[in-house]
């Protein structure tokens, strides 16, 4: 690792397990990003590019970073944007207080919206190019008390499903391999939930050891990459749901991970902190996994 990608131990590291850290590496911060003011980042994607995207959940805004180091807003002032996919006509699906596509030209689509909801969090993709969406019911920045919240799967021909009202807090969405199963974080509740795409029972897929599971990505393996909040590192557990390894990271809280790159070994990191410029909070972090991730299937609706 280079110095600034060094582990640095977040707060309550004195009772962490020491896990050996084999599968993530060259953790770095991207500078461009670094040397701006943020908020909470989330929503992380890089194409083969090169192009990092990413969403300020607090102060506003969908982002993009280009390999020289140019950055720019795409989209400016909306805040809650959790997740961000590619659509296949171009552009970009954000989430947020409706579920929108941004088209490259900068025209606007919503696509999934309710008034009863409180938002959608973070989205995700079947294999098909179905939109599935985390659905809250409740504030919980505004300190509202929790309520069981829904994971939405959107076809391309509108008909929208119900899969799951067994979530609180739904986050990082996440399809299996097979895409048979779509893994959900419960921050509230502190698990990873596998869900069947096209309906079924909800069960536990695992359960974090530290921390409170955000966004998720899934290798090729299998594994399910989760981001551990404010244990400030990312875990990796198994196909069966066995915790694998724990990577600590340069941040206090880190809040979300995907992969991409020419060969899907490039890992992007959001966090809330950083620890080299504190005073500019959140930033993106860089790294390279051994293990390939699974190409996240640009929405079709």
């Amino acid at each position: 690792m280079t110095r600034s990608a060094r582990p640095r131990s977040p707060r309550g590291a004195a009772c962490r397990s020491v896990w050996p850290v084999t599968t993530l590496s060259d953790v770095a911060p991207v500078a461009a990003v670094l040397r701006r003011p943020h908020t909470l980042l989330e929503g992380p994607r890089l194409d083969a590019r090169g192009e990092m995207v990413f969403s300020d959940v607090l102060a506003g805004g969908l982002w993009a970073c280009s390999p020289d180091g140019e950055v720019r807003e795409l989209l400016p002032k909306r805040r809650g944007i959790g997740g961000v996919l590619p659509h296949a006509e171009g552009g970009w699906v954000i989430s947020g207080s409706n579920v929108l596509h941004l088209r490259s030209d900068g025209s606007q689509r919503v696509l999934l919206a309710d008034e009863a909801a409180c938002g959608y969090n973070d989205v995700g993709t079947t294999a098909g190019g179905a939109l599935l969406a985390g659905e809250l019911r409740f504030r919980p920045f505004a300190g509202e008390e929790p309520r069981p919240g829904r994971l939405l799967r959107l076809d391309a021909d509108g008909e929208l499903h119900v899969l799951s009202e067994e979530i609180v807090w739904p986050n990082g969405i996440g399809a299996s391999p097979d895409g048979s199963t779509a893994y959900v974080s419960d921050y509230a509740q502190k698990v990873v939930l596998a869900i069947a795409v096209r309906g079924g029972a909800t069960r536990e897929f695992c359960r974090v050891p530290e921390g409170s599971p955000d966004g998720l990505a899934v290798d090729s393996r299998g594994a399910v990459w989760v981001a551990l909040g404010e244990a400030g590192a990312v875990a990796r557990f198994l196909p069966d749901g066995t915790l694998d390894e724990i990577t600590s990271l340069p941040a206090n809280f880190v809040s979300s991970l995907s992969f991409g790159g020419a060969d899907m070994r490039d890992v992007l990191v959001t966090t809330a902190d950083n620890l080299e410029e504190p005073e500019l909070g959140g930033t993106l972090l860089i790294a390279r996994s051994e293990i390939p991730g699974m190409p996240v299937v640009p929405v079709r609706v």
